[in-house]
């Protein structure tokens, strides 16, 4: 059993429950060595983890003398790897100052520091980080429709093509989706700023604004400056929440990596989990897709992802439902990149050859998907 707030371990104690096997996440637990020296004298502490947090030294000798587990908070890191979803303005704090002294880059550049490379220590950091972050995650779209929205990075704002995918974004979260993308530029960016903005002209008004910096190429700071603008235009003065809370309200969600650091995560997200590990970000996202995911035009890294949908399709069980894949765009994926033919060819007398879609309009794409339930 988890317990991430004070109220909860509050209760808990009042209750006279055992702490034998609990986790206690990110708490200040300043003042609570009497409470839990009293568990101690029982034997109740034995099991106990404490994951980061505040332990003060009173605290931290109550819970080692009575054999609990403590992970102190890490030293040496530009993350905490207890902080689970982030918000836009987390990991671009800072940005003022240019995009080199945001904790996003500085991230990027501790984890591809030849120094800590192959350090245990930060090893283990990045693989907290990636896990508590998953946890919020899935308490994050527990109960919700989500639709995965893929493509290129390098798609410009102030193309047709943008305005499309932002398009896409919009109708999807009217209709009830949660619209979960890369969480980078380009089609994510648009797809994201649709659903975080699915009223026409608010959209309309953030498209037209973006056009003025189309790409995070050469320079990240002018881009990103932009699109913070814009984001808190669309926000407002709205009370800020706590990323984690927000899965019943959300419609926009983003899933980056810093294993692609040359591309910034966009801003347009309720909320962003943002992984040191690829792998695990990739098989995430899919994961998530649970009404199915739309492909836009993209190149190698939109293809690998369309391959790595495929597979659970095609091994999956008789009795396991299927969501739609949809590729958008028919010359695209069989002229330009030719991958229809090869799913097609995968899919001959096979279930997956039902849930495989290739269309042009949105409206053909919109109808392949299932409508949310409840």
């Amino acid at each position: 059993m988890e317990i991430e707030s004070l109220d909860a371990l509050d209760d808990h104690l009042a209750d006279g429950g055992s702490l034998h096997g609990l986790r206690l996440q990110n708490l200040d637990l300043t003042d609570y060595a009497a409470a839990l020296a009293g568990h101690s004298a029982h034997g109740d502490l034995r099991g106990l983890v404490v994951l980061g947090g505040v332990v003060p030294p009173d605290v931290a000798e109550v819970l080692h003398r009575g054999g609990a587990v403590v992970f102190p908070q890490v030293v040496g890191a530009p993350v905490d790897p207890w902080r689970g979803l982030y918000y836009p303005e987390d990991l671009y704090a800072g940005l003022e100052h240019g995009y080199a002294a945001t904790p996003d880059a500085r991230a990027y550049a501790w984890s591809i520091d030849a120094r800590i490379s192959t350090d245990a220590y930060a090893t283990l950091i990045r693989a907290i980080h990636d896990d508590t972050v998953t946890d919020d995650l899935d308490e994050f779209v527990e109960g919700r429709s989500v639709v995965g929205v893929m493509g290129g990075h390098a798609l410009l704002r102030g193309t047709l093509e943008y305005a499309e995918a932002a398009e896409l974004g919009r109708r999807l979260a009217a209709a009830g989706h949660v619209v979960l993308t890369g969480g980078g530029p380009g089609a994510m960016e648009a797809a994201n700023l649709g659903a975080f903005a699915p009223q026409g002209e608010a959209l309309e008004g953030a498209l037209a604004r973006l056009a003025a910096v189309p790409s995070f190429r050469p320079e990240i700071t002018p881009w990103a400056q932009l699109a913070m603008e814009v984001r808190h235009d669309l926000v407002g003065d709205e009370p800020v929440m706590p990323p984690d809370t927000l899965g019943p309200s959300a419609s926009s969600l983003g899933i980056p990596t810093w294993f692609y650091g040359h591309e910034p995560p966009n801003v347009f997200c309720d909320a962003v989990a943002k992984y040191f590990s690829n792998a695990i970000r990739e098989d995430g996202i899919l994961a998530r897709s649970n009404a199915g995911v739309v492909v836009l035009s993209g190149a190698a890294g939109t293809v690998q992802e369309i391959f790595q949908a495929v597979t659970p399709l095609y091994y999956a069980h008789e009795d396991e439902p299927l969501p739609p894949l949809v590729l958008v765009g028919r010359t695209h994926w069989t002229e330009t990149v030719p991958v229809w033919p090869a799913l097609r060819k995968l899919a001959a007398g096979r279930r997956m050859a039902g849930a495989l879609h290739l269309v042009d309009a949105l409206d053909d794409a919109l109808a392949c998907l299932p409508s949310p339930v409840g």
